[in-house]
């Protein structure tokens, strides 16, 4: 039925590896590796891996990634993941993505965070050759992890800036550790150049993307509830920074209560950029085209809007103008 929205879904900006996960790929990691699942049957792990949409918080809905994390700590299990992920978006007509992941949560085994960013820097560059699909890795760091692992993140960020790594990111449960206990962070971030996107104004309100904003963020994870605060709202304008909206995952951490409740086309009348994605596309049960046709469906907006909101999603990716352009011609072919 959201086969028709196919068209506008070529880019993915902000999508967990954790919450995209199969559960074909981690049963086959599972079996390689020889860790436990609650169930080895593709159709009853998914009950583990998507979340009920009687979830109550932000911090429920993230108890769903602690299955797909056990398939991520090994060679085998981050290149089998991440290429059956490539293979399903370019299957879906994705032409790039940034695909962001935590390398701190990869270092169960024997693994370093430095070994888990080459190994995936190469994954991706199998999943173009293989798929046709161009990506890149944000790096994230983690609420309420140790400062030393957070600091090593950003080292490991620093040395693969520009070659395979794009940005830096903060992700985890904002309402337990806010921004504000992060300014160290930011600090040294800023101090190495490194451009940072960051969680903001989901779980918690306007104040969340104003201290992000403050520090220096390049885009904004969410920055759902920034209409709460007319000078955010200003500067998001003003400094042209495009929020990266998920409106199925804002429901289903109840950031919102409904897609209506989603403030998209006010902040696209305002001036601001919006763009889309799915967030943890297998937590949420949702693809890149079904959250076009939800903007369209069940938040009234036009063909216009979608079309705008793809073309920011275009020129908001940490891509060469070539690169952009070439996404824009066929975004306009595709219309």
């Amino acid at each position: 039925m959201n086969e028709k929205y196919r068209k506008y879904a070529l880019v993915e900006l902000h999508l967990h590896l954790d919450g995209a996960l199969s559960s074909k790929a981690i049963i086959e990691v599972a079996k390689k590796e020889g860790f436990d699942l609650p169930t080895f049957d593709e159709e009853e792990l998914n009950k583990y891996l998507v979340v009920p949409k009687n979830c109550q918080s932000l911090n429920e809905y993230l108890e769903k990634f602690d299955i797909p994390n056990l398939a991520l700590q090994t060679e085998f299990g981050l290149r089998t993941c991440t290429l059956d992920l490539l293979k399903r978006l370019s299957e879906d007509g994705i032409k790039y993505v940034e695909i962001r992941m935590a390398p701190q949560l990869s270092t169960q085994g024997k693994l370093t965070q430095e070994e888990v960013v080459i190994i995936l820097i190469n994954v991706l560059r199998m999943g173009e050759e293989l798929y046709g699909i161009k990506s890149n890795l944000i790096l994230c760091l983690m609420r309420g992890a140790s400062k030393e692992k957070n600091l090593e993140t950003i080292e490991v960020a620093r040395r693969y800036l520009n070659h395979g790594v794009v940005l830096l990111d903060f992700a985890g449960a904002e309402a337990l550790w806010p921004n504000d206990i992060y300014l160290d962070e930011f600090k040294i971030i800023n101090g190495y150049n490194i451009p940072f996107t960051n969680h903001a104004g989901e779980a918690l309100g306007a104040g969340s993307v104003k201290i992000a904003l403050d520090n220096g963020a390049v885009r904004i994870g969410h920055g759902t509830h920034s209409y709460q605060d007319e000078e955010v709202m200003k500067y998001l304008i003003e400094h042209k920074i495009p929020l990266e909206m998920c409106p199925t995952s804002n429901i289903d951490t109840k950031a919102i209560k409904n897609y209506q409740e989603m403030p998209i086309k006010q902040y696209l009348d305002r001036g601001i950029i919006v763009t889309l994605s799915t967030d943890d596309p297998t937590v949420s049960n949702v693809t890149l085209k079904d959250e076009y046709a939800h903007l369209q469906n069940d938040m009234g907006l036009s063909d216009d809007d979608l079309h705008t909101i793809a073309l920011n999603t275009i020129n908001a990716a940490r891509l060469s103008e070539e690169e952009k352009e070439q996404l824009r011609q066929i975004l306009e072919k595709n219309l």
